[in-house]
């Protein structure tokens, strides 16, 4: 087997667990500042949580119920796998210490679950949350996510995101200093980014001490404020083909910091939502284009991140 071109989940997970570990994302029933009026209205432009929750996550259900269908399908197929209790929806730190104790706790003592992963903004980190994931970090695997999705502030600010840049790297060196594993989504093509743009949040996103980075084509969905900005100034959006996607993917991970995890590098959203781009291509066949390409330019994770350094 080849050896691969920049470091997977696999990677990481390999170093913490003997056995097979799976995510299973559970809707906490959370919701974020940029919906309840404490910062704004509307949620983030690009935003339908229902695009990456799975069917069994209804906030109906309690955490304990989600986990229990999310993992029937792997336990018969995997026995000794293990799992890892995704809180993805919406901002899973906006609550009180004592509600988020009381639904971390619950899915950590699911049988079979061995640690947490937490969606969250960088604006939503206090300290005395910090205090609690600081020790439980000690006794689980913990990563933290943050959702930063461009290092400008001027599109931070055209998304309706509540923050700027500053901001996440308060959060991330807070966290990191805790000891806490820590990671970050973004997202490529963001209205009104030129490519030099999406291809410079490599290059400050890279001076951060993250352990994964997590990256996300730019999605039209149905149902957002961003389908009506399309509609109102379709000029300011350029959706990638899949060719030209995977050519700034691999430009952009050249300039990444070669200690990163990888996680993934699409989102692969309801085709009954999706608006553009269709690509009709699963999130695995789409790695596998970039791994293709990557032996075809003979380039690697990194490969330019040294360069720069040195410069």
């Amino acid at each position: 087997m080849k050896e691969k071109r920049y470091k997977d989940l696999n990677f990481l997970l390999k170093k913490y667990f003997q056995e097979k570990v799976q995510k299973i994302s559970v809707h906490a029933g959370f919701t974020c500042p940029n919906r309840d009026g404490s910062k704004g209205t509307g949620g983030c432009t690009y935003c339908n949580n229902q695009t990456f929750s799975p069917e069994y996550c209804l906030k109906e259900n309690t955490i304990t119920e989600q986990l229990e269908k999310g993992i029937h399908f792997f336990a018969r197929k995997y026995p000794a796998m293990k799992y890892l209790a995704y809180f993805q929806s919406y901002t899973n730190t906006y609550a009180e210490l004592k509600v988020l104790m009381r639904k971390y706790e619950e899915a950590l003592r699911f049988p079979g679950v061995v640690g947490l992963i937490i969606g969250t903004r960088p604006d939503c980190m206090p300290g005395e949350l910090l205090d609690y994931l600081e020790e439980l970090s000690k006794k689980y695997f913990l990563l933290v996510e943050y959702g930063v999705e461009s290092t400008l502030d001027k599109t931070l600010h055209s998304i309706n995101r509540g923050h700027n840049y500053k901001d996440v790297e308060k959060a991330v060196l807070n966290t990191v200093k805790r000891g806490i594993l820590t990671g970050v989504h973004l997202i490529l093509g963001l209205p009104g980014e030129s490519r030099e743009e999406i291809l410079l949040h490599s290059e400050r996103i890279s001076a951060l001490p993250l352990t994964t980075l997590k990256l996300h084509q730019l999605q039209l969905i149905k149902g957002t404020r961003m389908e009506q900005q399309y509609k109102e100034a379709p000029e300011l959006f350029h959706f990638y083909t899949v060719e030209e996607y995977v050519e700034l993917v691999i430009d952009f991970i050249e300039k990444v910091n070669p200690e990163f995890i990888l996680e993934r590098f699409v989102s692969q959203s309801p085709r009954e939502l999706l608006i553009y781009p269709d690509w009709g291509l699963k999130n695995y066949e789409f790695t596998a284009k970039v791994e293709k390409r990557l032996q075809e330019r003979n380039t690697w994770q990194g490969r330019l991140f040294l360069k720069r350094d040195k410069s």
